[in-house]
């Protein structure tokens, strides 16, 4: 019943999608929110990416940046998480992770194919290395950039508990000195810490919504300090530790949705966050939630502000090194990619308030 009901909330969309036709469409093509005295403006690249015909893009669930600035994706091809049962046995038979070339859309290599059963989180670390996580396999993995196998975390097909087993992990950080985190996900509520080695080290957390318990820890990144963020998305909020585990506040605002991924800005040493909110099963879609160094809102756009298209979910998202924004929505199975640029609203005074978060210390 347990996994049937985490299913059920990952996947409500599904149920959802009924009742989309009926959704009010969001309209314009620019999104502006006016929240800080430089506004934050972002507009929606038409016609990217440039898809082969016939290309099945599956659920975008993990992206990030490569050091050529291209963008890789992690996806499903055809493969549905099901509402209900188990998660599939077989392994996708289709390349699952695309390198995108970021100005012309197009895909430059693709690889994956007949390794996963339920792609997840994408990460790649200074050296370029690919990681990505996989819910049906209960396993973390690590591939060079053209796809060769390095490391593997994890037991396949078998969730665990202890050190050397995960259950359904959903995202994978780094620190500088070369450990990372596993946010160890839909079965285990916790982060797992390992050694550049590779070792298993710590963790932290169980089901809860009391500081340092978490209810699906989501996503996961690290700042330049070495603090860890995690997305703890059924509680609608941001949590942060010290290296160690140690909590020391957490970012949350009647506002939120569920907080699905988060990222860290090593260029503006900033936080930035995508969260989805549905009201009854139907989807009302999602913001993109840009923090100041203080955690309070600079900017937001999505649901927020206006856009043309349908309703989404913002699964990831990631940024390149001019700030374009570009992010997986699983509602509909498509990449959007945002220009960056900054405005000044004429209508707007400059010495607008931001919007305050409600930090516990």
């Amino acid at each position: 019943m347990y996994i049937l009901f985490l299913q059920l909330k990952e996947f409500s969309f599904y149920f959802s999608w009924i009742f989309l036709a009926c959704a009010c469409h969001q309209a314009g093509s620019e999104f502006h929110r006016l929240n800080t005295k430089t506004i934050m403006s972002f507009k929606i690249v038409a016609d990217w990416p440039h898809l082969p015909d016939h290309f099945v893009l599956g659920n975008p669930t993990g992206m990030d940046i490569d050091k050529d600035q291209n963008l890789v994706v992690f996806h499903r091809g055809s493969r549905d998480w099901p509402l209900i049962g188990s998660i599939p046995d077989s392994r996708i038979n289709e390349n699952t992770v695309l390198i995108i070339d970021r100005h012309s859309g197009k895909i430059l290599r693709s690889w994956g194919d007949g390794i996963f059963i339920m792609p997840h989180g994408l990460k790649i670390d200074p050296e370029n290395n690919i990681w990505v996580t996989d819910c049906g396999l209960h396993q973390v993995f690590k591939f060079n950039h053209e796809g060769k196998l390095l490391m593997q975390w994890g037991e396949a097909k078998k969730p665990g508990t202890d050190s050397l087993h995960f259950n359904e992990p959903t995202d994978i950080a780094f620190a500088r000195d070369g450990s990372f985190y596993v946010a160890d996900g839909y079965g285990n509520s916790r982060v797992v810490k390992f050694s550049p080695l590779g070792n298993y080290l710590m963790e932290w957390g169980r089901k809860g919504d009391k500081d340092g318990e978490f209810n699906i820890p989501h996503g996961i990144d690290v700042d330049d300090r070495g603090n860890v963020y995690v997305a703890d998305r059924e509680n609608k909020r941001i949590q942060q530790f010290d290296p160690n585990g140690k909590f020391i506040r957490s970012l949350e605002h009647p506002g939120f949705g569920m907080i699905c991924a988060i990222r860290w800005s090593h260029q503006t040493h900033s936080l930035l966050a995508v969260d989805y909110l549905s009201r009854l099963l139907v989807p009302v879609g999602s913001d993109l939630l840009l923090f100041d160094s203080t955690g309070k809102i600079q900017s937001r756009f999505g649901r927020s502000g206006n856009y043309d298209g349908p309703v989404s979910w913002y699964h990831d998202f990631a940024i390149d090194e001019d700030g374009n924004i570009y992010v997986g929505d699983i509602l509909n199975n498509r990449i959007l990619k945002f220009e960056s640029a900054l405005d000044h609203d004429p209508g707007h005074p400059k010495d607008s308030s931001k919007i305050p978060i409600l930090s516990k210390n």
